[in-house]
């Protein structure tokens, strides 16, 4: 019988999972899928296997499942599918690990509850990390549990890129630039000395584009800076967040436009980043299709702040080797790939247009100044990594 870690990561409405086969000292993916919908009437799941059977289920019009029911309907999928497997741990991506937890960490009562007290610091992602968790708790006490946290990877940075200019009673409260998506930046890290080996011992920048977005650079494949700071509100717009903001923004909508704490957390979460600009859509794919100027517009933002931030990190570094998309909207979005590349050209990029259209993996002309990568993440593959390694 095979061993099988299960990878999950929770969301407001949606569970997604991911269940990989040990073999020998590769892991094998068996199905991944989700449970999506949830809290709502329309509850859905759909999950695809190894063999490319595509499984899927709707659920009645008025029938709300919540995330009990969505883990619960996960492990029987998986019961009736189990080819011989037997479980022998689960994964969590929780995405603030803050000061303490600088790694994977074997999950107990009173580590969740330390983690519950980081809640404010990612309110959109770190409830629900944690929720499904406390219940695969319930369900399958005797499985051990591993959270693989999204700030981990970023522990290597400089204290200098690490610190705000705030006063120390301040900062030593654990107010500082945790930076985010570091389970995907850890995967590219670890697949670029076969896909670029220049790029892996040199000075990269990824971009990891999706509803959330962020930017990170590597030097030798360790994190030395990124986009994202404090929360993972900061940096890049995205598909409902602002991204970088001044502060006194928020002092002014507060003292001026008497909003309380809570209405600014919903306005820059929730209400802002591309859906909020283009008043469209949050989903670069519809922006794409759209002819609304203001969906153009939000666009054109959506690019100028990476390539500001392209700059920014390139100058953290003292130079750059390579560049590298990753993410949906990186994988997938041509259009947005292009435009980022050409005005890129100051540092040397050169766009291979039909490279570009087919998705690469390289997208720059051979002659180019700076070789521009699409490589896709594989989030999932990295929390089964650790997992495995933990409870080893």
């Amino acid at each position: 019988m095979a061993d099988v870690i299960l990878v999950l990561n929770a969301g407001s409405s949606s569970i997604k999972f991911s269940a990989f086969e040990e073999q020998g000292s590769a892991l094998e993916l068996v199905v991944h899928g989700q449970v999506d919908g949830l809290y709502t009437p329309h509850a859905r799941f759909e999950a695809l296997d190894r063999h490319g059977e595509h499984h899927a289920k709707e659920w009645t019009a008025g029938t709300e499942l919540d995330h009990r029911h969505g883990l619960e309907h996960i492990g029987l999928f998986l019961e009736e599918h189990r080819e011989g497997h037997t479980l022998v741990a689960v994964g969590h991506r929780v995405v603030h690990g803050g000061q303490r937890f600088s790694g994977p960490v074997r999950l107990t009562p009173a580590v969740v509850d330390e983690l519950d007290k980081l809640t404010p610091l990612a309110p959109l992602h770190q409830p629900h990390n944690l929720k499904s968790i406390r219940l695969f708790d319930q369900m399958q006490p005797d499985v051990p549990q591993v959270a693989c946290f999204d700030t981990a990877f970023h522990r290597t940075q400089p204290d200098v890129a690490q610190a705000f200019a705030l006063p120390a009673a301040i900062t030593d409260l654990g107010v500082r630039r945790y930076g985010f998506h570091g389970l995907s930046y850890e995967y590219i890290a670890s697949v670029l000395p076969h896909v670029a080996p220049g790029a892996a011992s040199g000075r990269t920048v990824v971009a990891h584009l999706g509803n959330g977005a962020s930017m990170c650079a590597l030097v030798a494949g360790a994190s030395v800076a990124s986009t994202m700071g404090f929360t993972a509100i900061d940096g890049l717009p995205m598909g409902t967040r602002c991204g970088n903001l001044d502060p006194g923004v928020v002092l002014y909508l507060m003292e001026e436009r008497g909003m309380d704490a809570r209405a600014v957390e919903d306005l820059l979460y929730r209400r802002s980043g591309l859906l909020g600009v283009s008043g469209v859509s949050a989903d670069m794919r519809t922006l794409l299709e759209s002819d609304d100027p203001r969906a153009r517009f939000a666009i054109d933002l959506f690019v100028y702040r990476i390539s500001r931030e392209l700059g920014s990190l390139a100058a953290g570094m003292e130079g750059i080797d390579a560049f590298v998309f990753t993410g949906g909207i990186g994988e997938h979005a041509a259009a947005v790939r292009e435009a980022v590349v050409r005005r890129a050209k100051w540092l040397g990029a050169e766009l291979d247009v039909a490279a570009n259209l087919k998705g690469g993996p390289l997208v720059t002309t051979a002659s180019s100044g700076l070789p521009v990568w699409v490589i896709p993440t594989n989030e999932e593959l990295m929390i089964a990594r650790h997992t495995r390694a933990v409870v080893e």
